[in-house]
């Protein structure tokens, strides 16, 4: 945990926070926090800054908050993800939030199993949980917008043309196509398929939708590694 990511419920007064959960127990046993010691911290949602610690026990720790510097730019993107399977859902829910992705739009596929949708990964709070993980790893305080599309073909024949228009539009799928572009300055609507990747109909949809198929070469990756690989190229 590189930031104390503060809520709303943890201020006491605007400049004293309270802390009782896992944030306490990190403090504890990985900062081996002392009275005195100064953190760095970040409100959900707005600023960073500074925290010193003035009280500390067994069950809360009480901090003097400064708020002075606006988080990390988001990248430019929008990422269209087709519906990982749940354990992968996890560790890409905090992959995107540490990498600065702005907006991230789960949709259907043929290859995702119904399955996935009944996992308790996607409820609200299961989600912010993830997502909070990886803006403590970033130093990053402002969450990602996490948008949820069951119906893979009204989403993109409907909405996805508006969403992508302005800006480049990027599908990852192996094959006979472009590579991926390198270091955009642009903002970017990039779609990622599912394990195994899109099905040709689902292609012909993204590309009529204004988003064009690129490649990063021969290898099949897991889509963690796909999302990871794609954005450090582009970004």
């Amino acid at each position: 945990m590189n930031l104390l990511l503060l809520e709303d419920a943890d201020f006491i007064a605007p400049d004293r926070v309270v802390l009782r959960d896992r944030r306490l127990k990190h403090m504890q046993e990985v900062h081996r926090a002392e009275v005195g010691d100064s953190l760095r911290v970040g409100q959900i949602g707005g600023l960073m800054g500074n925290a010193q610690l003035l009280r500390l026990d067994s069950h809360e720790a009480e901090l003097r908050i400064s708020l002075d510097t606006s988080p990390p730019a988001k990248l430019p993107l929008t990422l269209v993800l087709a519906l990982p399977r749940p354990k992968m859902l996890r560790r890409v829910f905090q992959t995107v939030a540490t990498m600065g992705v702005s907006k991230v739009i789960l949709v259907n596929s043929y290859r995702v199993e119904k399955s996935f949708w009944q996992t308790p990964f996607l409820e609200p709070a299961a989600i912010r949980e993830q997502l909070i993980l990886g803006l403590e790893q970033a130093r990053d305080s402002v969450l990602p917008d996490i948008i949820i599309e069951k119906r893979f073909k009204p989403f993109v024949e409907d909405r996805l043309p508006q969403l992508a228009d302005g800006t480049l539009g990027l599908v990852g799928h192996p094959g006979d196509y472009p590579p991926c572009p390198r270091a955009v300055t642009g903002p970017v609507t990039l779609a990622i398929g599912p394990e195994g990747g899109w099905i040709p109909y689902e292609i012909d949809l993204l590309n009529k939708a204004g988003l064009q198929p690129v490649q990063l070469g021969d290898r099949i990756l897991r889509v963690e590694t796909a999302v990871t690989a794609l954005l450090a190229r582009l970004f």
